[in-house]
């Protein structure tokens, strides 16, 4: 064996014994440290802090979230129901308009004439009445005295009678033609806020269909139409026959808008459908809310609350403090010397937007609402009160953002 090979092997058994020293050391520590003790503790750091609530029995409203349609309560078509052109738009599109208020002005020179013509065919028909009225009178002198003849007398009678219907009816043409002349202003059948105009002035309408001039929507108060599942309402009958609920007071409607915010003003529920929609399996129902200040427009979505059922005892949690597993819904608790623990809970049915438990939990429970990433089972923490007004700040040791740009000073670069 040279040299060189006994110094490599040498080196080698070295390194090994100098490894296995670190390995001993190493194992050392961990059982100075315990098997089972917490890293937090062991480095002697506070335990973190995490947001709790009090599970309380609280007599609670169960309450649903339901998407719909937001609608006018008034919708009115403004349509031209004569014939002719347009000459004038007498309003502002967009704005408030008053029921009565004029609108547009179709040409009123043909309805004009047609009027003149109806009312000269009423002279007429009077004329003619007149004449009727008096042979008849001269002939009832003169058919007592065999002056003229029964028949010739009968003929006079027939007569006045066919000259009273011709009166009538020029009487009604005349009527109708008023009528038409009046419609050549179109004004405001209800009042709300008109839309965009859908024709211009020079516009031939009402030729053979009466032409949709523009649409008003009555906007305060404004409806919203949504639809519940008929089998969640039997389930709710059921349960309040059962005695386990109650039947919800007439309380208020609230609306979620579509970015998730609260609208400030209550609704009330207003009409619900007698029957079943085939297709959908739901009941329709409607409901208004107050809209002074225009703030909700037909067509948009939103989700409505309203109350269905009452509970005597019930805990109501955040929904946040929740979770979901494939083995249930769980949350986490703090109990008394302040480890947290995971407890397996049953929901059953919301309240605004939170949860309330049938099973898991007792009064006097803590139950983690923020800081669940820090609560691992059997960890210690300090459970502080829940303040939902509060926002959640950075989680600790979080890396503040880099200035951006804009907030660099011009100077920079020299």
């Amino acid at each position: 064996m040279d040299t060189r090979q006994m110094t490599h092997r040498q080196t080698r058994r070295g390194l090994g014994a100098l490894l296995m020293a670190c390995l001993l050391g190493m194992s050392g520590c961990g059982q100075q440290g315990g098997a089972g003790a917490d890293p937090a503790a062991a480095a002697g750091t506070p335990p973190a802090a995490v947001d709790v609530v009090i599970a309380q029995a609280q007599s609670q409203t169960i309450t649903s979230e339901l998407p719909g349609r937001i609608e006018a309560v008034r919708s009115a078509e403004v349509r031209a129901r004569v014939d002719g052109i347009l000459l004038q738009r007498r309003f502002t599109e967009g704005s408030a308009v008053k029921a009565g208020q004029l609108l547009f002005q179709i040409d009123p020179a043909p309805l004009q004439a047609a009027l003149a013509h109806a009312e000269g065919s009423l002279a007429e028909a009077e004329a003619r009445h007149f004449e009727a009225q008096a042979r008849l009178q001269r002939y009832a002198e003169l058919v007592d005295i065999d002056a003229v003849s029964r028949q010739e007398f009968d003929t006079a009678q027939a007569s006045l009678k066919s000259a009273e219907a011709a009166r009538r009816m020029a009487q009604a043409n005349v009527a109708t033609a008023r009528l038409n002349l009046g419609y050549a202003q179109v004004k405001a059948p209800i009042s709300g806020r008109i839309g965009r105009a859908l024709v211009t002035e020079g516009a031939l309408v009402g030729k053979g269909e009466a032409t949709h001039l523009a649409t008003i929507e009555q906007l305060d108060p404004i409806r919203v139409e949504f639809s519940q599942s008929y089998s969640d309402m039997l389930r709710l009958q059921q349960a309040v026959k059962a005695g386990k609920q109650k039947a919800a007071k007439a309380a208020q409607v609230r609306l979620l808008l579509e970015d998730g915010t609260l609208y400030p003003e209550p609704g009330t529920l207003r009409f619900a459908d007698l029957a079943v929609d085939p297709g959908t399996g739901s009941v329709l129902l409607r409901a208004e809310f107050p809209n002074s200040r225009r703030e909700l427009l037909p067509g948009t979505f939103a989700r409505v609350r309203f109350p269905q059922a009452e509970v005597e005892a019930a805990i109501r949690i955040p929904q946040r403090s929740v979770t979901v597993s494939p083995l249930g819904q769980a949350v986490m608790v703090v109990d008394a010397e302040g480890k947290v623990n995971s407890r397996t809970v049953k929901t059953g049915g919301m309240a605004d937007q939170d949860f309330l438990i049938e099973s898991g939990l007792k009064p006097g429970d803590q139950v983690i609402v923020n800081g669940l990433q820090k609560a691992r089972p059997g960890a210690m923490v300090k459970p502080v009160p829940w303040d939902p007004a509060k926002k959640p700040g950075p989680p600790p040791g979080a890396v503040p953002p880099a200035p951006t740009a804009e907030a660099k000073p011009a100077d920079a670069k020299k």
